[in-house]
């Protein structure tokens, strides 16, 4: 039972994880370039693409994993993803770059950030990651949609005792 009920969490955590961070992003497109332009990870050419295209992936990752469907696949997106933002994040920390992550609005260079709020914003990350992963290998939550991603909210029948 207590399987069920921390997937449900991871979920719905997830979800709200990605939705916020999706419609912040969606909504202030501009400032979304900017961020992503920051990193200096991107050619000038993709920044843009990328910019309007990330935002609507984790909307739609934050929609499936709050409707439970295709858990397992929806939580290994969330962890590829998040594997890809730890690294960009690590990736302008070792670069020496001072710039606000934009994971949840804003972004951009920035005076003043050191490796203590890298290392904030990277441990916040990996602890979304342990989330993605738990949900890839427990996938059946409560309250899910799709199928054999449903989680029963009673505990297991007991064996019956022969006599």
């Amino acid at each position: 039972m207590w399987v069920g009920l921390v997937s449900t969490l991871a979920r719905y955590g997830l979800a709200a994880v990605w939705l916020v961070s999706g419609w912040v992003k969606f909504s202030d497109p501009t400032q979304t370039v900017v961020a992503v332009r920051a990193y200096q990870i991107l050619p000038t050419g993709w920044v843009r693409p990328f910019a309007a295209a990330f935002p609507v992936l984790e909307l739609a990752l934050g929609l499936v994993l709050l409707v439970g469907l295709a858990t397992r696949v929806a939580a290994l997106v969330s962890a590829l993803g998040l594997v890809a933002l730890v690294a960009a994040i690590a990736s302008a920390w070792a670069r020496g770059l001072s710039i606000d992550c934009g994971c949840f609005g804003g972004g951009g260079v920035v005076e003043g950030v050191d490796g203590r709020d890298y290392a904030i914003e990277i441990a916040r990350d990996v602890g979304f990651l342990a989330m993605s992963i738990w949900l890839v290998v427990r996938p059946r939550t409560w309250f899910a949609l799709g199928p054999g991603s449903c989680a029963s909210l009673s505990a297991a029948p007991q064996p019956s005792m022969a006599e």
